[in-house]
């Protein structure tokens, strides 16, 4: 029976790998467990036998040697025969290949997700979960059950399918071309640097590590968010200058903090229409954190631009005071008017008659109103519109200080 006899740091150059271990190490498992050792450090040592050669942890050895360690934790293991030595090996390779409970895998990767951390370190996907599934596996689950019981004729059915249809992401890379030329702009005048090659890898079906990057080049472009930590370390290791697109709310995370960060938070609308709070990381420049608020302005003055341009291309329809849309809706609250609707006096639909015979729908969704309950709706509405045509400005101290003294002469004068 094998024993445990110590804990200590080896010096790597030590310790003897065995020869005929079969468990292969590709070079992404290796970079993987680089980016766990950064984050975690090495908590699981190598198994070691009393003549310091390898029993377990061949991958880990591998990935601290990449690394640059000199020196790894270790374990001594003694009393194993020759043949116990190497049938150990494969049976530490092989006893542990099992299965996975996905259902439980895909939650956890949900609550890492939820709580900021970089679940790509985690390794899910070794196990078959894709990351994009967490956030939908409930409803995939309920779902199945729904049109078992509905059937799929119904339009809630094929709303239902459109919904499940693969999503663009930032992935996508489809960013609206006034917003990539106005970063540009600031990107070459706020790091003076000059007239440089920009180059854009990031493009479907493109593979940024086999894009061949001009000498002196710089790369602005708006990568995939899934894979930027990988990106971000494979250029600073390839000494290719970048500044890139990234989340605003695990903005520092990525690559474990070791690029230049700029806050932003503009919450840009790209041109599949996600919305993502956008902020920068890049390798150029001196500063760790940088805030610039001349970048802010930019941004935010052509994201709006896109913003008033979407807006326009929104059909704008009027309704029926016994027809409640969300956009007329919304306004309530803002202008102060309160508004409760009993279940028992409004019914739910997508569109009215006249709308399906036009191909159209009530944006939203929408509701038919008993004519009690219209009546308060349109009361409120009229309320909310003559609050909102009647804004009063208020005025500053300044201004209460100029009226207070006016007239102030023909006062002291009567009074005297």
């Amino acid at each position: 029976m094998g024993t445990v006899t110590r804990m200590e740091l080896r010096k790597i150059s030590e310790l003897h790998p065995y020869e005929h271990n079969a468990k292969l190490h590709p070079p992404e498992q290796i970079e993987k467990l680089r980016r766990s050792f950064r984050e975690f450090g090495m908590i699981v040592p190598v198994g070691i036998d009393g003549q310091d050669r390898v029993i377990y942890g061949h991958g880990r050895l591998l990935a601290a040697q990449a690394e640059g360690w000199a020196e790894v934790p270790t374990v001594t293991i003694t009393d194993l025969t020759e043949d116990q030595r190497r049938a150990f090996i494969h049976a530490d390779n092989l006893l542990g290949e099992t299965g996975y409970d996905k259902d439980v895998l895909r939650s956890e990767a949900q609550a890492l997700r939820a709580a900021g951390f970089d679940v790509t370190l985690v390794g899910f996907e070794a196990a078959g979960i894709k990351l994009g599934d967490t956030e939908a596996a409930d409803d995939a689950l309920q779902a199945d059950h729904y049109w078992e019981t509905e059937g799929v004729d119904s339009e809630e059915y094929q709303e239902w399918l459109e919904s499940k249809q693969p999503k663009k992401t930032t992935d996508d890379c489809y960013t609206p071309v006034n917003i990539f030329e106005a970063v540009k702009a600031w990107v070459l005048q706020h790091y003076d640097l000059g007239t440089p090659e920009v180059v854009r890898p990031f493009f479907p079906g493109g593979d940024y590590q086999q894009y061949e990057y001009p000498d002196g080049c710089v790369v602005i472009d708006n990568p995939p968010f899934s894979i930027l930590s990988d990106i971000c370390r494979w250029y600073q290791d390839h000494g290719v200058r970048f500044f890139l697109f990234a989340p605003g709310v695990s903005l520092f995370s990525i690559a474990s903090g070791t690029c230049h960060y700029l806050p932003v938070g503009v919450q840009v609308v790209y041109e599949n229409k996600a919305q993502v709070n956008t902020s920068f990381v890049t390798n150029l420049g001196e500063y760790r954190i940088e805030i610039a608020p001349d970048l802010y302005a930019v941004l935010d003055k052509t994201n709006d631009e896109n913003l008033r341009t979407l807006v326009a291309d929104l059909p704008n329809y009027d309704y029926p005071d016994c027809v409640a849309a969300p956009a007329r809706m919304t306004k309530l609250a803002k202008y102060g008017q309160t508004l409760k609707i009993p279940e028992d006096l409004c019914s739910f639909t997508r569109a009215m008659d006249e709308q399906k015979e036009a191909g159209k729908a009530i944006f939203g969704g929408g509701f038919y109103l008993a004519f009690s309950a219209a009546a308060e709706k349109a009361a409120a509405e009229k309320a909310a519109a003559e609050k909102a045509a009647a804004h009063k400005w208020k005025l500053s101290a300044r201004e209460q200080q100029l009226v207070a003294a006016l007239g102030q002469d023909q006062r002291d004068g009567a009074a005297g």
